[in-house]
This record gives structure tokens, C-alpha cells and sequence, in this order.
């Protein structure tokens, strides 16, 4: 701890399983710790073991033991194997702790750590109990979410909490008409705080270059050069199949284009074929990670079947779907599609995803995807694997 203290003034000590340990031992080592220059003390409930009337004895208690961890700051990591993460973390804060390790959307091992949107909002919505609060931007919160989600490629369940698709929607009549009356009759928290509010840019297939720049501005987006180009032709492209661009659409649209950039497989064109009384058949082009074009052709259980079939047969990659859904992006007919695809090719699992207002694009789209990402992980682990083979070798003895 000490030397970590002499390259750095701010250092955090965690103990492994802390919630679970014997709490003298526990306090034993954090005061060594602090003694040593931890600035930082971190509990964690490692494996989500702990309750919330739990987790705040064992603070008070450690306090009681450690008097020296209220000069620094005490902290909470939190997993939701119980789904108590957020509840322990909340009890955490309570009992003094002023730092909370959480992520995005509860993102985590195993069930996932404490979500940040959630304790975030718990804070700021109940300031009247604990009179805290954090200086996160909440507007910003949904956006994040679905960045998130897209670029993992683990969707979020409609009915989480403040982030989810039905967080703020009202179906029950008597919920409505309360609603309408008088909107915190049900609920909460003002939809707009966490960035859900309605947005009023609407685009079409005549609007411009420069009104495309303009909306992306206005929804925090700075899009440049070559980027904006590859965006705006994406945009032209989907806009001939929809009456409207929402904003939703455009953050779709710019976030799968910023990712395409990197692609190391890029869908070229497809065709499929399939009915009631025949065997789908699809065919598909592919771009290649040293750019040449190759072409799949096969028959599968149903056209979307038949084009991961083809897709394989034209990168030569064997790959084996583990997971496929498919989620609207905005609402109405013409709505988005979004398909996310898990698989498992070059010896790991990746994801990716698709959007495009046809399904069987958007499913072609999220499979070449995830073979990219596939390959690129393979590729940064081969390059580890021989930067570490390299270090290990002994050093060539002098003359």
C-alpha cells in the first residue's frame, strides 16, 4: 500500500468477500491499509451474500473497531446475486459509506454489480430522507443505457427500473386517468430528469447533409468529415424505407455506423428467397478483413437460418449461434428493427447487432457484426499471448 501511495496520492484498498469474512479480521486488515496510505477502503459484498440491515451493522461495527476510516473515504461494491445490490449499496451509503462502485444498466459478474442509473435515482428521488446526492448528469441516463446495451450487445429488459422501455409507461385506465390528472399521482420521478423526454426532431428522406449535422448536434453527437458522410448515407438509406427519422432512429443509425468503421467483416448485399411451399435459400456478400469480396449461398430452417448459413460459408469461419433477438427500435410499422446476435466463433463469445427497418438485413447486419468482433478479440488475444511469450523469453548472455 505504501509504495502504491508513492506513485499515486489516491489509493483504494478492497478486501475479497469482505461481507462474509470474520468483521475483526476485516477491521484488522483495513487498518493496516489505511496506515499504510489507503485513501480509499472498499467493502464489498462479492458474491450478493449480504441484506441491507446486514450490511449496515457491519459498517457501524467496522467504524466501531477502525475509528481511523472516517478520515478516508469508505466505499461500497455491491453484486446482485440476490437482487440486493442496490438496496446493500443504498445501505451502505447510509451507514456512511460515499462512494459507490456500479455500472451501467448493472452490468457485472454473474447477476451484475449495482446499476447506476438505479442508485443514481434513488439518491436524487429520496434526497428528502438522506439529504445526498451525486453530480451525475441524469438526462444523460437512458441515452447511456441504450449505448450501452447496443455496443454490448445485452439488451435491457423493458421492465427495469427508471432505464427500461416501460419504466414510465401507464397501461392500467385507472393509472392513466390519475396520470393525466396530475402526473405524480403515478409517478415518481419526472421522466425528463433521466433523459426519456420526447424529442421533436423529425427528419425525412429530402432533409439535407446539413439538417442530419444539425439534429446529431442537438442529440450530442459531433459527427464530422468522412464519419458524417458514412452516417448521412446510412440515413438516406434507411429514410427511403421510413415516412420519419426520429431521434431515436438517428442515434441507431450514428452508433452502428461508428462502429462499422472497425469492422473487419462488412455486409455487402443479400438475397433470400423463402416461402410457404419452397426451401429458403440465401445469398450474401461479404467484405473481408483484407477487402475482397466473397460470396455464401445456402439453404437453412427459414430465411434468417439460411443467411447465418450463407454468411458462414462465404467468411469460411466456423461459428455457432448461442443466442437471437430481435426488439423494435421506435414504434409503427415502419419502425427500426434491431436484432442482436451472441456467438461463438475464433474460440470466445461475441455479440453484435443490426438495425434496419428490414429484420432479415438487420439479422445479416448483426451477424457479420459479431464475426468482427469475434475475429478482433481473437486477434488482441493472439497479440497478448505473444507480447507475454516474448517477455518470458531469457535474455541472450553477452559476449
Amino acid at each position: 500500500m505504501a509504495l502504491a501511495r508513492s506513485y499515486c496520492e489516491d489509493v483504494e484498498f478492497s478486501p475479497m468477500d469482505a461481507t462474509r469474512a470474520d468483521v475483526r479480521f476485516t477491521a484488522e486488515v483495513c487498518a493496516i491499509a489505511v496506515a499504510e496510505g489507503a485513501t480509499v477502503v472498499n467493502i464489498p459484498d462479492t458474491v450478493g451474500y449480504t441484506t441491507p440491515e446486514e450490511f449496515r451493522r457491519y459498517f457501524e461495527r467496522l467504524y466501531e473497531l477502525v475509528p481511523e476510516l472516517r478520515n478516508v473515504r469508505l466505499s461500497v461494491h455491491c453484486h446482485d446475486d440476490l437482487g440486493l445490490a442496490v438496496a446493500n449499496s443504498y445501505a451502505g451509503v447510509l451507514a456512511g459509506a460515499r462512494q459507490v462502485e456500479c455500472a451501467v444498466n448493472g452490468i457485472g459478474e454473474r447477476a451484475g454489480n449495482c446499476s447506476l442509473e438505479e442508485i443514481v435515482m434513488l439518491l436524487r428521488t429520496r434526497r428528502d430522507v438522506h439529504g445526498l446526492d451525486t453530480g451525475i448528469n441524469s438526462r444523460e441516463l437512458a441515452r447511456t443505457s441504450r449505448m450501452v446495451s447496443r455496443f454490448t450487445g445485452y439488451a435491457v429488459q423493458p421492465n427495469k427500473a427508471v432505464v427500461g422501455r416501460n419504466a414510465f409507461a401507464h397501461e392500467s385506465g385507472i393509472h392513466q386517468d390519475g396520470v393525466l390528472k396530475e402526473r405524480t399521482t403515478y409517478e415518481i420521478m419526472d421522466a425528463r430528469e433521466v433523459g426519456l423526454e420526447s424529442n421533436s426532431i423529425v427528419l425525412g428522406k429530402h432533409s439535407g447533409r446539413h439538417a442530419l449535422r444539425d439534429a446529431l448536434t442537438q442529440l450530442g453527437f459531433k459527427v464530422e468529415g468522412n464519419a458524417l458522410n458514412q452516417a448521412f448515407a446510412r440515413f438516406k438509406e434507411v429514410a427511403d424505407k421510413k415516412k420519419q427519422i426520429t431521434a431515436l432512429d438517428l442515434e441507431a443509425i450514428v452508433s452502428e455506423e461508428m462502429r462499422e468503421s472497425t469492422e473487419r467483416y462488412a455486409l455487402v448485399s443479400f438475397e433470400v428467397a423463402a416461402g410457404s411451399h419452397r426451401e429458403p435459400r440465401a445469398k450474401v456478400a461479404v467484405s473481408g478483413p483484407s477487402g475482397e469480396t466473397v460470396v455464401g449461398e445456402a439453404t437453412g430452417d427459414g430465411p434468417v437460418d439460411a443467411i447465418f448459413v450463407a454468411i458462414r460459408e462465404a467468411t469460411g469461419v466456423d461459428s455457432e449461434l448461442r443466442s437471437y433477438t430481435v426488439s423494435a427500435v421506435t414504434e409503427g410499422e415502419d419502425a427500426l428493427g434491431e436484432v442482436t446476435v451472441m456467438l461463438r466463433a475464433h474460440g470466445r463469445l461475441a455479440s453484435g447487432q443490426g438495425v434496419a427497418t428490414d429484420i432479415l438485413e438487420a439479422s445479416a447486419r448483426a451477424y457479420v457484426r459479431a464475426l468482427s468482433n469475434a475475429l478482433e478479440g481473437a486477434a488482441i488475444r493472439e497479440a497478448e499471448g505473444v507480447a507475454a511469450e516474448a517477455a518470458a523469453e531469457p535474455a541472450t548472455p553477452g559476449p
